[in-house]
């Protein structure tokens, strides 16, 4: 019996991974398809003529158990994945590919779809959430081919096919890159700088893999603290390379025709969908409508922000030829040395501040701030299935005790995970039959482990990684529509990120802060003058943050509007693309486009931009936040029934503006970053 294809008898019908075996994947899958398209069948041949209910509707509820089946499969694709998943998962992706593109390409089924769409008589009659599934649908339809000819549709197929596969080895290449480095240190002498716990990791480490010394690896607790704290310049440089070589050796996972077939179908693609290329295709369903005002956007930050970052760079070498340093800043260098200029200018470093930010605290800290928010309360359970040891399980329910969401937290680093941190889910919201079906949450990190004589201390910035994530996982978990599809996350690209960038903010505000920043060994709540001195800090090389950010989007942009057939070297066109944005020398043979997983595995391709985007929603939204009080509760019911509940029902700036009163002030991020001067 297979465990994946029947209902899961399990509290909250939750996952039984115990029960899963690999072998059980690729048999699910074909057999949840066959089930799909029995359901689409059904939709097609029945006689009564076409309604919202009867095909829109039924077509968002088909494939229900292929949804499940998939999400189960992927994510652990993502967070636990070994040899044997990522092989079915290079059998099953053109299998899905298949489906997908008979389901879009399917003349019967748009033929009904489309007899909805242009009967003016049903539209009348339907809720706002129903005219935007029905203009999702339709759209979805014709984006994805419906419109073709017989010939033109078979090539669509094929191109799919083709990128699947190729995102999946993509994605392969960058893990396996990450995984085989290895630094092993064997004189003590070569750790100077590096903080106790950083060195004691290591230690952990070496001995895992049956090494004397210390190792260091690119997974980001071990790169990140290396690089910024180490004395030693040619070790910087040793791991710098290592990281900014991934994937473009020349050897076999090497990603560079990767990158450019990838490129190259997404532009063969948009062109055979009448787009002028994949920029253009992408960005026509997101709020910034075209390439043009993207760049626009890019551009007129980049304008702003680059003087004052050059400025910032400037000063860093300034300091650092005060310590002696000879030439220029290099790539290894800028972490180290702006590190110790912090240090200096605020008295304030990530060793001073880890003990106040043991993980647990701060998990308990952004349930308390949900609690406050949205009245939330977050019960541990142990009496559902896990995917991994290390993954705690939350019960999460509301003021009524009514049940909300399951929570999953898996948040250190390990050979089976890659790099990063994210949110994705087990089980979408939705409602059907009078039921609310609720969601299945879970948010993947990679912090730095606990050791023999410490817990996991988080350093300030994966703090506010916890609490990103976390309103990501808020707006998967407070979702309230009626379609599957519209629900949670389903939202455009550039308007997803403000669930989760707006509450990064409650990490520099006292009033948050004393809620779970204790010292691990006294229970000490952090000193008021650490609170000053990370508020203070807040904006230290902020533009060169921006700029830094504004070269990721810029790149994308470039990959995605260029006509492939110019483009002949990886590095050429990148060095080109992103020349405006660098801050220092670009280094021979180094490329971030070969393990961009973002745009080339991950689902941001022509969509990057949105980061700094939704910053501006960010911190206008803030700002409604900051002068009502940040835990004041119309506020927070104003976000929460209008942005968190609401998914992709509405269109994200009519939500937007139902939250805040008025469209985003555009200068809102300036003026956070203390760029632009606030006129009141």
């Amino acid at each position: 019996m297979n465990p994946l294809l029947s209902s899961f008898n399990t509290p909250y019908q939750s996952v039984p991974f115990s029960k899963i075996k690999n072998e059980h994947f690729k048999p699910a899958i074909v057999n949840a398809i066959a089930e799909a398209r029995k359901e689409i069948d059904a939709v097609i041949k029945n006689t009564e003529a076409p309604t919202f209910k009867n095909t829109i509707e039924a077509l968002d509820f088909s494939g229900m158990l292929l949804s499940g089946v998939t999400s189960i499969f992927f994510n652990l694709n993502s967070a636990e994945t070994n040899d044997e998943i990522q092989k079915i998962a290079q059998e099953v992706s053109p299998i899905l590919t298949e489906y997908s593109n008979d389901v879009a390409l399917n003349e019967g089924l748009f033929k009904r779809v489309k007899a909805v769409y242009d009967n003016n008589q049903e539209r009348k009659d339907l809720t706002a959430e129903q005219t935007m599934l029905l203009d999702k649908t339709y759209k979805g339809f014709v984006r994805n081919g419906a419109n073709l000819n017989i010939t033109d549709k078979e090539t669509l197929r094929k191109i799919d096919v083709e990128l699947s596969q190729l995102s999946l080895n993509f994605g392969e290449n960058v893990l396996a890159e990450t995984n085989k480095y290895e630094l092993l240190i064997t004189d003590a002498s070569d750790l100077a700088g590096l903080p106790e716990g950083v060195v004691e990791a290591a230690a952990i480490t070496a001995k895992s893999k049956n090494k004397e010394g210390w190792m260091f690896t690119l997974a980001y607790p071990s790169f990140i603290p290396f690089m910024t704290y180490s004395e030693n310049r040619n070790l910087r440089k040793t791991m710098y390379m290592a990281n900014a070589t991934k994937s473009c050796k020349n050897d076999a996972l090497d990603n560079q025709k990767n990158v450019l077939r990838i490129v190259e179908l997404r532009y063969q693609r948009a062109n055979l969908l009448g787009y002028k290329n994949h920029a253009h295709f992408v960005l026509e369903e997101q709020m910034a409508k075209t390439p043009e005002k993207v760049k626009t956007f890019l551009n007129d930050l980049l304008h702003k922000a680059k003087p004052f970052a050059v400025k910032e760079m400037n000063e860093l070498t300034k300091f650092a030829q005060s310590l002696g340093f000879e030439g220029e800043l290099q790539g290894w260098d800028t972490a180290f040395y702006r590190e110790k200029l912090k240090q200096k200018l605020f008295d304030l470093d990530d060793e001073k501040l880890k003990p106040y930010f043991k993980l647990e605290n701060v998990v308990n800290g952004v349930f308390q701030v949900a609690g406050k928010l949205y009245g939330l309360k977050f019960k541990e359970i142990t009496n559902i299935d896990k995917y991994h040891p290390e993954v705690t399980t939350y019960e999460v329910t509301d003021q009524n005790n009514q049940l909300v969401s399951l929570f999953y937290a898996d948040f250190h680093p390990r050979e089976g995970k890659r790099n990063g941190a994210w949110m994705t889910s087990f089980n979408d919201q939705y409602i059907r039959d009078g039921k609310n079906n609720r969601p299945h949450i879970v948010n993947v990190c990679n912090f730095t482990k606990p050791t023999e004589t410490k817990p996991s201390l988080l350093t300030f910035s994966e703090v506010t990684t916890l609490f990103h994530e976390f309103g990501h996982a808020l707006h998967g978990m407070l979702a309230n529509t009626v379609y599957p599809s519209l629900s949670g996350t389903s939202v455009y690209r550039d308007f997803v990120e403000l669930p989760s960038q707006v509450l990064e903010n409650w990490c520099y505000e006292e009033e948050a802060l004393k809620l779970f920043a204790k010292h691990y060994q006294t229970n000490e709540v952090i000193p008021i003058e650490l609170i000053e001195k990370i508020k203070a800090s807040a904006n230290f090389m902020e533009a060169t943050n921006i700029v830094r950010q504004l070269n990721f989007g810029i790149l994308d942009m470039a990959w995605h509007t260029t006509n492939p057939t110019e483009i002949t070297s990886v590095f050429d066109f990148e060095n080109t693309a992103t020349k405006e944005t660098q801050l220092t020398p670009i280094v021979e043979n180094t490329c971030v486009s070969t393990a961009f997983s973002h745009i080339f595995q991950g689902g941001y391709s022509s969509g990057y931009y949105s980061y700094k985007w939704a910053e501006v929603l960010d911190a206008d939204a803030f700002y409604y936040f900051k002068e009502q009080g940040i835990f004041n509760q119309e506020v927070a019911d104003k976000f929460k029934n209008n942005v968190l509940s609401k998914g992709g029902s509405e269109h994200p700036m009519d939500l937007y503006i139902k939250f805040r009163g008025k469209e985003p002030d555009s200068n809102a991020l300036l003026k956070r970053a203390g760029l632009l001067e606030e006129r009141g």
